[in-house]
């Protein structure tokens, strides 16, 4: 299928003043010359497009983009059309004619992987790029698209590499004895790597965070305006408020900006003992999502007891217009007047701020990611316990293949230079 030459509109769908066409394929300019007279290699020059009875299908601004200098690595042209529907058709009627077949989902990136324009991490970055609702996501997408994590891990993956070529070297020189402190720098540089990839590790998810979005559950007991207070957040009528203690049954999502990240509040049957067994249902329902909630906003009613209030959680403490003196570490609020919202607000985007904080090293940002580095730190842990330099040898194999997972492969002509140019092995 590589050597297929596809095309697919590379703006949205529906009528626009332009519609962007890409075409990428050892065929492209074949092709784009059935279309048209190409232009000059990257210089937009308008074109009368016509099919195979040379009838003009349109006039198109044409960029021709010869690889491996392009986007995919292969040759590659971009055809920007007016955006009517029936434009569109013609012009893809005509390529299809000429050869080219519309695109699988991803296989403009998945060829950009394949020609080494760039690695797993940054392919999977451009998805985020293009699914990011919020202004962190689109910042975190396009710091991991501009190599800073592909970086950090092949980084690792060059340490990875230099101690495999030491242990590589005992293997197959074992009566020539490496001096004492090459073993010391050895280790050290092991639990050196141990520790990094731990550090990394042991980031609270906020990078998953944030790409996928945070939940916060709102709890309490009945009747205390935690509806209210979610319709007041989302600054529209999400949930039914009634003044009948037990209205919300089961859990009401609604999702919101906080602080640049993308959160979904949850509104939770009220907290209390019920004898009613759909009500008893809810409120189960309710201290699942707050168990499973990156944050509990605990709300209850200015001058009433707090009640059983989860430790980390935020308490609230609404109805604050009736006069009622809100208790001490709690955020007094009155959804129905709108006092005390914009201090919640904010209190909520630092929370949410927190919980993905964006400061330090580029952070992991999806599971698969975790899972091989979870792997990789299990193999350097085997490979410090070793006692001989084959097992260690064969546990840092380990650790350089579930890096290879995340970026892309390791081959062992890698090693081989290492040791070649390192040990001076072979001369």
């Amino acid at each position: 299928m590589e050597q297929d030459t596809i095309f697919a509109m590379a703006s949205g769908a529906g009528r626009a003043a332009v519609a962007v066409l890409r075409l990428s394929g050892p065929g492209a300019g074949e092709v784009l010359a059935g279309l048209c007279r190409p232009p000059p290699p990257r210089r937009a020059a308008l074109r009368a497009l016509r099919d195979a009875d040379g009838a003009v299908l349109d006039r198109a601004l044409v960029l021709w983009l010869p690889g491996p200098a392009s986007y995919t690595g292969e040759d590659s042209a971009e055809l920007h059309l007016h955006g009517g529907r029936a434009v569109i058709a013609a012009v893809a009627a005509a390529l299809v004619a000429r050869g080219a077949r519309p695109a699988e989902p991803g296989e403009f990136t998945r060829r950009a992987f394949l020609n080494g324009r760039m690695d797993l991490i940054e392919a999977e970055a451009v998805a985020d790029l293009v699914d990011a609702e919020t202004e962190a996501q689109r910042r975190q997408a396009l710091r991991q698209l501009e190599g800073a994590l592909g970086a950090l891990y092949r980084g690792w993956a060059e340490r990875l590499l230099v101690l495999m070529a030491q242990e590589e070297a005992l293997i197959d020189f074992p009566d020539e004895d490496l001096p004492p402190e090459v073993a010391e720098a050895a280790c050290a540089e092991l639990a050196a790597l141990r520790g990094a990839i731990a550090a990394h590790l042991n980031d609270a998810h906020r990078g998953e965070r944030l790409r996928e979005g945070l939940v916060f559950a709102i709890t309490g007991p009945p009747n205390v305006g935690k509806s209210s207070l979610l319709n007041a957040l989302a600054e529209r009528d999400v949930a039914i408020v009634s003044p009948t203690p037990g209205t919300t049954r089961d859990a009401l999502e609604t999702r919101v900006v906080l602080g640049g990240v993308p959160v979904t509040l949850v509104d939770t049957a009220g907290l209390r003992a019920a004898a009613d067994p759909i009500e008893a249902e809810g409120v189960r329902r309710a201290r699942a999502h707050a168990a499973a909630a990156d944050l509990v906003i605990a709300v209850g009613e200015a001058g009433a007891a707090p009640g059983d209030v989860p430790p980390d959680a935020l308490r609230v403490a609404n109805k604050i217009d009736l006069g009622g003196a809100v208790p001490a570490g709690a955020l007094g609020v009155s959804a129905a007047t709108g006092a005390g919202l914009a201090a919640l607000r904010a209190r909520l985007a630092a929370e949410a701020a927190r919980l993905t904080d964006r400061s330090g090293p580029p952070p992991l940002t999806r599971a698969r990611h975790r899972a091989a580095l979870e792997t990789a730190s299990a193999c350097l842990a085997g490979a410090a316990a070793a006692a001989l330099p084959e097992l260690r040898a064969e546990d840092l194999r380990g650790a350089l293949r579930a890096l290879g997972r995340i970026t892309g492969e390791v081959g062992v002509e890698d090693v081989l230079d290492r040791i070649f140019a390192q040990f001076c092995i072979g001369k």
